[in-house]
């Protein structure tokens, strides 16, 4: 795909006849522009020839960003300008040496319904997904947004569709935000749904709708509180604890041992997002302590790189880490400087 003409003036990318180049550099020249927004390289077109000006390494990256965009219209997914922004930024990572291609990735189907296909969008989420393949028990821990619990849902509706399992088993702790159910109007149920809504909706996008209610009857999917598994040894199954850092070290125990034959169990969190009571350890923080010699249980992390909702949600979650981090450098000299005066 590539020609190289005087090194020190100019490097020409040879676009195949057969992609499309509106495809390539979007409709009015938008993606084009996304790229020569992210690279310090001046890029000219003319036909199917893409000439590069520029630093050898901003050229050697604008090149490769093309040959994945080629390598993604060639499987025949279209690209967006988040395709394009996804790819650069995995290409900016300095361990990209060790990672998947970024067409790899972009272009790898977990699931399609009505139109919407739904795919691991950063690295972190493919080696979350491939260790979801691999192995019995997966953690998934990350912040709001980065599709931890979403792509879980994603390949446990993929298993039950091929038939390595027989029914999906979603629940969460309903402790959040200081709140009891007991506090709560209405019926049992009605208590229960505001806590388990997030998953319906989930469903609602993996599923056509009108069978989700027969699957939900016939317990092919079950959406309950995890209080609901005491008790019950989950066979053939694959379950889903979401909102993980809401349980106590013994509600974990009591969750991963419901794990029967033929089951997989997928594990999401953020563990700085807890809302137990003071006093009261979280599940998810303790438990990589516990498990993490076991074989076949996997720890998975994501972080603000990997949101995967508007731009703003992923600034938000890296400047509230920022704040964090700072708020507690800042914190440990007055911890010093406490126990000096007491002593």
């Amino acid at each position: 795909m590539t020609e190289l003409t005087d090194p020190a003036a100019a490097h020409t990318v040879v676009v195949p006849n057969s992609i499309n180049m509106v495809s390539l550099l979007g409709p009015a020249d938008a993606h084009l522009g996304l790229i020569e927004k992210s690279f310090d390289a001046d890029v000219h077109v003319r036909g199917n020839r893409i000439t590069l000006h520029g630093e050898p390494a901003e050229v050697a990256l604008v090149e490769q960003l093309l040959d994945e965009l080629v390598a993604i219209i060639r499987t025949g997914q279209g690209i967006s300008e988040e395709t394009v922004e996804r790819a650069v930024a995995m290409l900016r990572m300095e361990t990209q040496q060790d990672a998947a291609r970024p067409s790899e990735i972009l272009s790898l189907n977990i699931l399609s319904n009505r139109g919407r296909t739904i795919r691991p969008k950063t690295l972190n989420q493919k080696r979350y997904v491939d260790a979801i393949d691999k192995h019995t028990i997966v953690f998934g821990i990350g912040p709001a947004g980065t599709g931890k619990t979403y792509l879980a849902m994603a390949k446990a509706v993929q298993a039950l569709q091929a038939k390595q399992v027989n029914r999906i088993i979603l629940t969460r702790p309903a402790v959040e935000a200081g709140e009891r159910l007991g506090f709560l109007p209405g019926t049992l149920s009605e208590k229960i749904d505001p806590y388990l809504r997030p998953l319906y909706d989930a469903l609602h996008d993996m599923l056509d709708p009108e069978t989700i209610p027969k699957l939900l009857a016939a317990g092919t999917i079950e959406v309950a509180p995890l209080a609901y598994m005491r008790g019950r040894s989950l066979n053939d199954a694959f379950i889903i604890l979401d909102e993980a850092q809401n349980t106590s070290p013994e509600q974990m125990k009591m969750f991963l041992t419901r794990l029967g034959f033929g089951s997989k169990i997928v594990v999401t969190g953020d563990v700085t997002q807890v809302d137990l009571p003071s006093g009261v350890h979280s599940g998810l923080r303790v438990v990589e302590g516990i498990l993490d010699n076991i074989k076949d249980v996997s720890f998975n992390r994501l972080t603000a790189h990997d949101v995967v909702r508007h731009r703003l949600v992923g600034e938000i979650v890296a400047a509230y880490d920022e704040f964090d981090a700072r708020r507690q450098e800042q914190s440990r000299p007055e911890r010093h400087e406490l126990r000096g005066h007491r002593s």
